[in-house]
Parts: structure tokens; sequence; C-alpha cells
């Protein structure tokens, strides 16, 4: 799906994704009958309009016949109103069906992307997925309303005006039969050609979206190197490319208006014609010839309306072709068919059994090699190593974003494989380095990993993390909106509210990736007692960039390039340890690091 392999999508030539629907409008299958009985019965009217004009005219204006003429016409007042109500009815349900539909395969495309594995999110731009959320969607949603309205009126009426116009006339229906090939075809060669324009439309626009989200997500990056005019020509660039493929889209279906109202009308055109001599010639009445006109002009006025929604039906074959490729992509990590269930409640045991993993993108680079590693429940370990050593790779496959290639990781002594991810996920809680806020108050952020905790245990949460105090000083209080990614905070209360989160969440396992780093040094001190208290019989993995902070770990874990090297106490590592050492001197000076060493 990613931008870099258009070779992979074919163009289609048929309506064939369309099919993917089904399953959506399948649900509401009482809302098509309904839209379906109101169509027909609009429909019967309309075509039976004709039959009662052909009257009018044979007998409505013969002096023997006049009484008659009231009867004809408010027959024709009933057609009119049968035709107004259940047209209107018609519109309604189908037009309610496809908004109906349209956002379910919203909430469905979500919910699928929302499961992906970390791969999927490393190759797919998120303004592609989010341009397939919106754009796409909208394209299903014309189709399955107005489209779909459109189309099966259309398409009745034509129908049932050939039918009719061979009940009217067979000798003139033949010939229309005869050149009606010739209008047919041209038609469907330039859909094809629009359907093929229509998708590379929706993908110029997916690159532009992409682009956008990029931009906008980093605009102080962009703005602190002074890029605002490079980014400005990049997007600008991507909206001409996106235009000037939207322009032949427009091209060629105005080709294809033209198209097929020149050969539609003009075959009609030639046919009435011939009747129109027939005629003169006396072999049928002015009445069957106005009957044969109307009949004409619905085949006339149908088909143009198909030929004319073909276009957009074309379009959105191509963005259910997008979300179709999307919703049947699987994700790498998924839950066995009979997952093993966790000891419930969980101890916080964890066990590497001799893995190995290198990344998708780096297969021929092992990021952790033969890792082999016991943690009882509440033990307190930290990871330190230089940059790429593999600290943050074992979190990953710790919350089982990959799988090893080798090797089997365990946390209670169940192999996290044979379990369900979503169970796994469960025992654990992660603050990261760079904490995610969400846009939302600041409740339902430290509400995040238990959406059922009562307001008393948010706030309680939020006092063991040191953050009570902030939030009650916000506009609203707890109730704040933070902004996107917690724009109204500073750095040390973003880390804050994701510490609180993780106290709230009450795991078994507690992840820390450096999680005081972005703090001052009086909210270090609070929010280090409070997890001093929350790492209390309970496992903790910690990510230490900062020695400081780890010295009082019951393990230090040495990584380089994905090895152990040592594992001990502080005080054993700096004495026989060259790498750690090396990090000790750096930090602290090499006073502090001899001072250790000689003790």
């Amino acid at each position: 799906m990613s931008e870099t392999d258009p070779q992979s999508r074919e163009k289609g030539k048929s309506l064939q994704p369309l099919k993917s629907l089904v399953p959506f409008i399948a649900p509401y299958k009482g809302t098509l009958i309904i839209a379906m009985v109101a169509l027909l019965i609009s429909s019967a009217a309309m075509l039976a309009m004709p039959i009662a004009v052909r009257n009018v005219i044979d007998h409505g204006f013969s002096a023997e016949d006049a009484a008659n003429v009231d009867r004809y016409f408010f027959v024709l007042l009933l057609f009119a109103l049968a035709i107004g109500f259940f047209g209107a009815a018609r519109a309604y349900f189908v037009n309610w069906l496809g908004e109906r539909v349209v956002a379910d395969v919203r909430s469905q495309v979500f919910a699928h992307v929302v499961y992906m594995d970390p791969g999927f999110f490393e190759t797919t731009r998120m303004g592609e997925v989010l341009s397939r959320l919106t754009a796409d969607t909208t394209l299903i949603q014309s189709v399955s309303g107005v489209s779909l309205s459109i189309v099966l009126r259309s398409s009745i009426q034509f129908v049932g005006a050939l039918i009719l116009l061979a009940y009217t006339n067979i000798e003139l229906m033949g010939i229309l039969m005869l050149i009606f090939p010739f209008v047919v075809l041209p038609i469907i060669a330039v859909g094809r050609w629009l359907r093929r324009l229509s998708r590379d439309s929706q993908d110029r626009i997916a690159d532009a979206s992409g682009q956008a989200a990029e931009i906008l997500g980093n605009a102080q990056t962009v703005q602190s190197f002074v890029a605002e005019q490079l980014e400005v020509d990049r997007f600008s660039h991507a909206i001409d490319l996106s235009f000037t493929t939207a322009v032949r889209r427009i091209r060629v279906r105005a080709l294809m208006t033209t198209v097929a109202t020149v050969s539609v009308f003009g075959a009609l055109i030639f046919v009435l014609w011939i009747g129109a001599q027939a005629v003169l010639q006396g072999d049928i009445t002015g009445g069957e010839l106005g009957q044969f006109v109307l009949y004409a002009m619905f085949v006339g006025f149908s088909a143009g309306a198909l030929s004319e929604v073909w276009g957009e039906v074309q379009r959105a074959a191509g963005a259910m072709e997008r979300l179709t490729e999307l919703l049947e992509m699987q994700p790498a990590i998924h839950p066995p068919e009979h997952p093993v269930p966790l000891p419930s409640p969980a101890s916080g045991s964890v066990k590497f059994d001799q893995v190995n993993f290198s990344y998708p993108s780096r297969p021929g680079e092992l990021a952790i090699n033969n890792f082999s590693l016991e943690i009882e429940p509440g033990e307190h370990v930290a990871f330190v190593g230089p940059s790429g050593a593999g600290k943050s790779t074992i979190f990953q496959l710790l919350l089982r974003f990959y799988d090893p290639q080798q090797g089997r990781l365990l946390v209670d002594g169940i192999d996290i494989n044979l379990a369900d991810p979503q169970d796994v996920r469960g025992t654990m809680a992660l603050v990261p380095q760079e904490c995610v806020i969400f846009g939302e108050s600041a409740t339902d952020n430290i509400r995040f990993g238990r959406p059922d905790a009562s307001d008393e245990q948010v706030r309680a949460a939020a006092i063991a993390a040191s953050a009570d105090e902030f939030i009650r000083n916000l506009p609203n209080g707890y109730d704040t909106y933070l902004g996107e990614k917690g724009a109204r905070l500073s750095g040390g209360q973003k880390q804050r509210i994701a510490i609180a989160r993780a106290i709230l969440a009450d795991p078994a396992i507690l992840l820390l990736d450096e999680a005081t780093s972005a703090l001052d040094a009086e909210s270090e001190r609070l929010v280090q007692e409070a997890l001093d208290k929350l790492q209390e019989n309970r496992t903790t993995l910690v990510i230490a960039h900062r020695l400081a902070t780890v010295l009082e770990a019951d393990r230090i874990v040495v990584l380089d390039s994905g090895t152990i090297l040592d594992i001990g106490r502080h005080e054993e590592l700096v004495t026989r340890n060259a790498v750690y050492a090396q990090m000790v001197k750096l930090q602290f000076g090499s006073t502090v690091l001899q001072a250790e060493q000689a003790v």
C-alpha cells in the first residue's frame, strides 16, 4: 500500500470491486426493499403516462368522446402524484442507505487499520490512509446513495421504456435496436478510460494529503529550519500533479457526456424522423407516435443519466478497490486460533529465551542477538548501552509489536506467541520517553488505559504522579482540552500525565523509557518518589539513558549491538565492564568513576 509501489495497483476494468459493498448493504435490506417498492411504483406510474397521453391525443380531442377529457387528465394527475410521492420516498430511503453504508465502511476501515502491526505504519503514509477514509468513502457515499438511486430509477425506466417501445411499434423499435450497439460501445470504452484516470486522481489526492499531514504534524520543525517555503513548494507541486490528473479526468468525463448525448439523441431523432414519415403516410396514428416519442424520450433521458452516472460508478469502483485493498491487508501480529490464557492475576515474570530478531526493513542486521534473560516478579531491571544497542527493541518484542525470528518470550511462563497480543499488552503499561497526549481532556488522557476508572481514581493517579496541581490550574481543570499532541502542556507536564496514566492502569509489568527525563529537579524528585512506590511488588523494566536513574536497580543489563555484555549492580559493573565504565565516565566525569572504582 505504500506510495512507493504504484505498479502493484492494477487498474481495474470492471465494477467487481463494488461487490464488496454487499456485506455493508445486507444489514439494511429492509430499507432497501422499501426503497425498491417505492422505485417500482414511481417508475410504473412514469411508464404508464405515455399510454394516457396517447388516449388523450387519439380520443380526448374528438367531439364524440369529449366527456372523457376530464377523466383522462385526472388520471394524468394521479400518475403525477404517484411519481412525486413515491419518487421522494425512493430518494429518501436510498440516500439514507448511502449515508449508513459509508458510515459503516469508514468505521470498519478505521477499526481494521488501528489493529495493524507497526510494520504497516512504517511503510504507509497516514495521509494516504486518511484519504481513503475521507475522499474514497465520499465516492462510495455517492454511488451507494444518489448515484444508486439514479442508476436504479434510470435502469428500470430504460428497460421498461424499451419494452413499451416494442409494444407501441415493433418496427420502429427494431430500427432503434439495430443502431443501439453503436451508441453503447463508445460509452463503455470511454468509461473504462475514465475509471483508470479516476484511480490516478485519487492516488494523487492521497499523496498530497500525506504530504500535508506530515508537514502540519511537524510544523515547529519546519519553522525552526526556516523551511516553510520549501514545504509550500513541495505541497504546491503535489497539488499541481493532482490538478493535472483531475483535469485529464474531467476532459474524459466531458468527452463521455458528449459521446453519450450525441449518440443517444442522434439515434432517437433518426428513429422519430422515420416515425413522422409513417404518420404522414397513415401507417400509425398521431397518438401512437406521441406515445412512441415519450417512450423514446424516456429511453434517451435514462440512457443519458446512466452514462452520466457511469463515470461516478467507475470512480466509486476505483475507490472501493482501494478500500478493499486496505481491508484485505492482514497484520503480521495476530492472535492464534486458540489463544492460551495468561494467569490471572498476573505475577509479572518475564523470560527471553535465546531470542534473535531483525527488523523487516533490515533483515540482514540482528537488532537482538542470542538474547537470554530471566526476570523475576517484582524485580527492577535496567537496560543500558549506546544508541542502537537494542534497548527499545526489547520493549517492542515484549509488547509483541514484532515476533522474533528465533527464540521465545515468556510472560508468567506463557509463550506470548501462543497468547492473545491484547492479553499480553494488558499486563503491561508503557511510559515512553516521548509521551503521547491525545486531543482530549486531562481526565480522558489519564483514563486512557482504564476507561472504567472513576474520577476519584483518576485524580488519585494524578496526585501520585505530581500532576494534580498543574491540572487543577488549567482553565477547566481536569476537563480542560489539552490540544492536539498536548499542545497546551509543557514537556514535563506531558510526562506526568503519561505517568499518571500508567499508575491508573495498575500493570503487573511496568515499562519505563527514561520516564523522568523531561522533568525539572523538583518534579523529578516527586515523580521518582511516586514511581518508587509504584514499583513495589511490581516488575519494572527501565531503558536508561541517564545512569543516575538506575543506580538502585536490582540488576543492570549492559547491551551493545543487541548482545548482553554484562549483568550486575552498578557498583559491580563500574569495576569490571569497560562499556559501562565509559558511560559512567562520560556522564559523571573521571573523578567520580575513579572514586567508585576505588570503593
